[in-house]
């Protein structure tokens, strides 16, 4: 190869799998289902699916085409296309590098529970003693042992974002492990990418599959999968279910980033990337409805065993209330019990009134949990009880780590090639991203994910339908690479129903800023022993200014006087 030549994949697999390893990540695994859950099931697939022929493929498709036409990245690409278009090029890095700085850290609580599963009894399976050694800390009783060993052993999590703590050191050790996994995966460009992508491509699956057959095999897993499959309806009226649809196909594909025009700038000039496009989206939705099944089969065991502990509680309060039989009361009978026992001696059941539960197993399975509290907390809780859960656990979080490995792949190599620069890069991230590690990092986490990125990425992929339709021309670059012009279909999108569709995201996002109020967020209070909403400080509004000018108006898809609880249940630990 000559001096100066752009160096091409070593054949059309390892470009595949480096789109696969991109596209699939840790939003297929923990931000679909909580969707689904969110917006009826099974009737959240219909929207979602329209948006897939309507935005996905046909965005997907233009991005593979500018940059095998340009076999340039993002910058050199559109400076080619037009000079006036640069600024278009730096922005996907700008917003790239900017969800660098923070996304690593997932990883590294990845490697915190991988490292921790190799352990006799996994510790977040269990309440830690008190000082005295003679009974569980209560605030680990008042939430649940998996909501302690995240929020206090893994985040050190502390009561308000102004609180100035040190570094957690585990933390930054596991961060800095995460860092030099990402520069030895990229130190060599295509080369090196191109052989590890085979591995964060393809395990996910393999570990996916496994949980599967386990998980239907679980009591109660046909509990959570029939709740997937059973839609609602009148969500279809819902216009949050539109838009939510719209950005999980569109942040889940990965556009805008600049990282898929990168990509495709290895290939040789006549590759099919048309192929590649539509059957690379297909695998990503496919991989979120199967990240479904599975996530449902395990919720539903998990459910299912939270509403038998409930439904056993109440029997055994009823059986010593009133000397019952044990045999008298089971399980399927509760109901009418509890309906015989309050009518026949209402004196006797007024004194436990307010300790008789209601157990609802709907309810259980209608209880929302998106993000680290599904990656993190609820599966944890289901994994500590299945047999060997050493085994389970390091299959689960090994395979977590190289989903958000494989995008952390996509987002630094995709702009870099250079040895030294990407070490620089990789270092400059480290050093930034230990802010995370600190007892307040989870608050300032939660903002960088919420503002950092969104509202940019579809400003950019807005300004790259209309610059190349305007600009350049699609019939000029495809036909020439491919040999035919693009069919009717992807005429149809590019011209107008894309452009539109993104612009009436554009619009909502905008609306429900301004309607947002003022910004506050959940913090754990020690006096009140529960979350209080506290108004966004000083520090707190100089840090969202900063947010938004770095990432040229970044407004994010939810506002954070709406940030949930990671459990319904015992809210006591989420930031």
């Amino acid at each position: 190869m000559e001096k100066g030549e752009r160096p091409n994949w070593d054949n059309p697999v390892q470009f595949f799998m480096a789109c696969v390893t991109y596209v699939v990540g840790l939003g297929n695994v923990w931000r679909f289902p909580y969707l689904c859950q969110m917006h009826g099931g099974g009737g959240f697939l219909i929207p979602y699916l329209l948006m897939l022929f309507l935005e996905g493929m046909p965005l997907f498709y233009l991005e593979l085409a500018i940059g095998q036409k340009m076999s340039q990245g993002s910058i050199g690409a559109w400076s080619s296309i037009s000079p006036y278009l640069g600024g278009v090029g730096v922005a996907s890095v700008v917003i790239s590098l900017y969800l660098c700085l923070y996304y690593n850290i997932i990883n590294s609580w990845s490697f915190w529970y991988l490292f921790h599963s190799f352990q006799a009894v996994l510790p977040w399976s269990t309440c830690p003693l008190s000082a005295n050694g003679t009974q569980p800390l209560e605030e680990c009783t008042l939430a649940t042992p998996t909501q302690y060993f995240f929020y206090r052993e893994t985040l050190n999590i502390s009561p308000n974002i102004e609180y100035n703590g040190g570094v957690h050191t585990g933390q930054a050790l596991c961060l800095t492990l995460a860092w030099c996994l990402t520069f030895l995966f990229i130190v060599k460009g295509v080369k090196s990418s191109g052989k590890v992508v085979y591995v964060t491509a393809t395990f996910p699956y393999v570990v996916l599959t496994i949980y599967l057959i386990r998980g239907l095999t679980l009591h109660g897993a046909t509990n959570g999968i029939i709740y997937l499959f059973t839609p609602k309806i009148e969500e279809l009226a819902n216009p949050n279910a539109w838009i939510n649809a719209a950005t999980q196909i569109f942040f889940s594909l990965g556009l805008g980033f600049g990282s898929l025009i990168a990509f495709s700038s290895y290939n040789h000039y006549n590759y099919n990337f048309e192929r590649q496009a539509v059957v690379v989206s297909f695998i990503n939705s496919f991989t979120s409805i199967f990240a479904s099944i599975v996530t449902f089969a395990i919720y539903g065991f998990k459910a299912t065993l939270n509403y038998e502990n409930c439904l056993d509680r109440v029997r055994l309060l009823l059986l010593n209330t009133f000397s019952l039989a044990e045999d008298l009361i089971s399980q399927e009978n509760m109901l009418e019990w509890v309906e015989k026992l309050n009518s026949s001696f209402p004196l006797e059941f007024a004194e436990i009134a307010d300790k008789v539960e209601t157990c609802d197993l709907t309810k259980e399975l209608d209880t929302a949990v998106e993000g680290t509290g599904l990656a993190y907390i609820v599966y944890s809780e289901a994994i500590m009880n299945m047999p060997l859960p050493q085994i389970w656990s390091v299959l689960y979080f090994f395979m977590l780590l190289l989903v958000g490995l494989g995008t952390m792949i996509g987002n630094i190599f995709s702009h870099l090639s250079d040895e030294l620069l990407n070490g620089l890069v990789c270092v400059f991230c480290l050093l930034l991203g230990l802010g995370f590690t600190t007892p307040s990092g989870n608050y300032w986490f939660t903002i960088f994910n919420d503002y950092g990125c969104n509202f940019s990425v579809f400003f950019v992929v807005l300004f790259e339908l209309i610059a190349v339709n305007k600009f350049y021309g699609l019939k000029r670059y495809i036909e020439d690479m491919l040999g035919h012009e693009p069919n009717w279909y992807w005429k149809i999108m590019w011209g107008g129903v894309s452009p539109l569709l993104l612009f009436a995201v554009l619009i909502f996002y905008i609306v429900n800023y301004i309607q947002g109020g003022t910004p506050t967020y959940q913090a754990w209070n020690m006096e009140l022993v529960r979350l209080a909403h506290r108004g966004a400080s000083t520090a707190a509004g100089c840090m969202f200014v900063m947010v938004l000018c770095f990432s040229s108006g970044s407004l994010g898809d939810h506002r954070v006087s709406r940030l949930r609880t990671s459990h319904d249940r015992t809210p006591v630990f989420y930031a």
